[in-house]
C-alpha cells in the first residue's frame, strides 16, 4: 500500500506539470498525461498489467511496463540529443556569421596603436563619421 501511494503522488505530479505546461507544449503535456494516467491505473489495478503483459507474450506486467519505459526513455533520449546537435549548428552558424560582421580592417595611427585609429575593443561596435 505504501508503494503505490509513493507512485501515486509521483504520477501526479507529472498530471500536474502536464496540465501547466499544456500552453508551452500540447504535444508534450497530451503525452505526459496520457503515459501518468496509464500508471496510475496500473499502480492500483496491476493484475490488468500482467494481464496485459501477457497478450503480447511478456511472463509478467512489471517486466511489460519496464520494457516500455525503456523504449519511451530511448525515443526521449534520441530526441533531446536530435534537438542539441540542431541547436550547437545553429550557435556554429551564428557564431560564424558575428565574427564575419565584425571583420573590419582598420588603418593604424602613426605609432601602430590600433586603439587609437577608432578600431572597436572587443564586443564593443563603433561607428566613424567621416567628414
Amino acid at each position: 500500500m505504501i508503494a503505490q501511494i509513493f507512485f501515486s503522488l509521483l504520477l501526479s505530479s507529472v498530471l500536474l506539470y502536464a496540465w501547466t505546461e499544456y500552453r508551452k507544449s500540447p504535444v508534450v503535456a497530451i503525452l505526459s498525461f496520457v503515459v501518468a494516467s496509464a500508471g496510475l491505473y496500473f499502480v492500483w489495478v496491476p493484475s490488468d498489467s500482467t494481464r496485459l503483459a501477457e497478450f503480447v507474450g511478456i511472463g509478467r506486467g512489471v517486466d511489460f511496463i519496464l520494457y516500455t519505459w525503456i523504449g519511451i526513455s530511448l525515443i526521449v533520449i534520441l530526441n533531446l540529443h536530435l534537438k542539441l546537435r540542431t541547436q550547437l549548428e545553429l550557435i556554429t552558424v551564428l557564431a560564424r556569421t558575428i565574427a564575419l560582421a565584425d571583420l573590419r580592417v582598420r588603418p593604424a595611427t602613426a605609432d601602430g596603436d590600433p586603439l587609437r585609429a577608432g578600431a572597436p575593443t572587443a564586443g564593443a561596435k563603433s561607428v566613424q563619421i567621416e567628414s
